[in-house]
């Protein structure tokens, strides 16, 4: 059905206050991975948060209840885009679990070297979310850590899953060390540099000969 000119004027400024609404909130949760990874969650106020993005600390109310619901909107929606993206690697590849495990590893890799706070608000603030939500985040990386086993499952078929499962969580131990392991003498290794060298280790440690079960 066609949408007159009196009704696209009339739907215009409610579409752009929701979409300005909806940008506003997202520069809440990119400066508050900022601030969350650079002080920790429990020293960063609602007023620097709102500050970060030129809005004052009640305003910050309009968009999120708290600052808890602050850090489930940046923890549970990296843990959600992770999944996602990695089922569309998984559909895109052919049946050749080599080329998806490989594929998997530069996804990863590219979340880490481009997200690292979020790897370091995860490792130090995941119990300042409230328990319903790190039971969400816990299941959503269940379901990612799957998607590995299955298609290192494939490019290893002698190994059975628990054995898979420890590997690909020694693998996210490599990748997900890079806001520690990119530092050297003060300074950061820049990311094409790092990038091969991860994605070789990455994949090295996760076809490594070892014991089946």
């Amino acid at each position: 059905m066609s949408t007159t000119r009196e009704e696209q004027v009339s739907e215009s400024p409610a579409t752009a206050r929701s979409v300005a609404k909806e940008e506003r909130r997202k520069a809440l949760v990119s400066q508050a991975a900022r601030l969350f990874a650079d002080a920790g969650f429990a020293k960063v106020s609602l007023e620097t948060l709102g500050a970060a993005v030129g809005m004052s600390g009640p305003a910050v109310y309009r968009h999120f209840p708290s600052k808890q619901a602050v850090l489930e909107e940046l923890l549970l929606g990296v843990s959600r885009r992770l999944l996602d993206g990695g089922r569309e690697v998984m559909a895109a590849q052919d049946q050749d679990g080599g080329d998806a495990l490989r594929s998997l590893v530069r996804f990863h890799t590219d979340f880490a070297l481009s997200q690292p706070e979020v790897i370091r608000i995860q490792d130090r603030d995941f119990q300042s979310l409230p328990e319903d939500s790190r039971k969400q985040v816990r299941e959503l990386q269940r379901a990612y850590v799957e998607l590995w086993v299955q298609a290192l499952g494939t490019a290893l078929p002698g190994v059975g899953p628990s054995e898979r499962r420890l590997r690909v969580h020694a693998c996210f131990g490599l990748i997900n060390s890079t806001p520690h392991s990119l530092r050297e003498r003060g300074r950061t290794v820049p990311a094409r540099t790092a990038r091969p060298v991860l994605e070789a280790m990455a994949y090295a440690a996760l076809t490594a000969p070892g014991d089946a079960d």
